[in-house]
């Protein structure tokens, strides 16, 4: 926590569940591991994504972006506090965020038709844009207006509201958005805030944690245990256009976090109904996180799985 005793504000961000099918593994998410210099998450394979950007705020992206009839940011978030202008800039920052961190670039056709990178040439001419863009040398905006391109935020399914607890002093409020790998395009990470990634099955990517292959943080790994429990992608996206969503700030205890639908789960406003049958502890045993259940403790008795 701050010198000053007082939580630091969390600052708004959003980051992207990218999938994609596969022939033999009905369908893979992608991860990638922050660089061990990171000052936040060294080392975790995370979803790609980061904070909103005055430029995802900018008025010319109006020009740019996509809305169906009806489509409303803040209604989808399930969060009354946004406002409409910030609701909109968390879909453009992880549309922004996907492409600076690993090449994919949501977007259409101003014809409707979707954007796919398959020549050398277009390959080339986006690699530059990405680059450019990560130096802060252009926009997205300015980008669509080269390539005559529309931002589709209806390609975007909010997902999950994770929080920062209160005692850390980096602190956000995260979107989660789920979003399929555009067709034509492939994913790789910039090297730089991002350095290895990997295509798997969530279950491939929690057997590779609990062998201590990889770093997982709790939101990421209660993501994935929630995500292997989805045999076909069409099945995940419907679940999640039916999916609650409310923020989630953990509560620290004893070698372990709650969740707001833990029983004993203690900050009041953002306390959720009990769901029985579902873990609602992360608890750290034998060095890793693991999920649990309120009668689970720290030690010997946290649940192995």
């Amino acid at each position: 926590m701050p010198a000053s005793g007082q939580p630091s504000v969390p600052k708004e961000s959003a980051t992207v569940i990218l999938v994609r099918s596969h022939p033999s593994d009905a369908w893979n998410v992608f991860l990638a591991r922050r660089h061990s210099r990171s000052s936040f998450m060294a080392e975790a394979y995370v979803f790609p994504g980061g904070q909103i950007a005055d430029a995802d705020r900018d008025e010319e992206l109006q020009n740019f972006i996509s809305l169906p009839a009806g489509f409303d940011p803040r209604a989808l978030l399930k969060d009354d506090s946004l406002s409409p202008e910030t609701a909109q800039s968390l879909f453009v920052c992880a549309i922004r965020e996907t492409f600076e961190e690993t090449g994919v670039l949501i977007a259409r056709i101003r014809d409707g038709s979707l954007l796919k990178l398959t020549s050398k040439e277009q390959n080339a001419r986006f690699a530059a844009y990405r680059g450019e863009l990560n130096e802060g040398r252009t926009t997205l905006g300015e980008i669509a207006r080269r390539e005559n391109l529309l931002f589709p935020l209806d390609a975007l399914i909010p997902y999950a509201h994770w929080i920062t607890p209160e005692f850390l002093p980096k602190r956000f409020s995260t979107r989660f958005f789920l979003a399929a790998l555009p067709e034509g395009q492939s994913a790789a990470t910039d090297q730089g805030e991002l350095t290895d990634s990997l295509w798997a099955k969530p279950e491939e990517f929690l057997h590779r944690y609990r062998g201590r292959e990889i770093v997982l943080m709790p939101p990421t790994l209660k993501t994935l245990e929630e995500l292997a429990g989805y045999a076909c992608l069409d099945d995940l996206f419907n679940g999640t256009r039916d999916r609650a969503i409310y923020p989630i700030l953990p509560e620290p205890g004893e070698k372990m976090i709650k969740l707001p639908h833990d029983p004993e789960y203690g900050i009041e406003r953002y306390k959720q109904p009990v769901r029985p049958g579902e873990p609602s502890r992360i608890i750290m045993n034998d060095g890793i996180w693991q999920t649990g259940f309120d009668h689970e403790r720290t030690g010997p008795q946290a649940r192995k799985s």
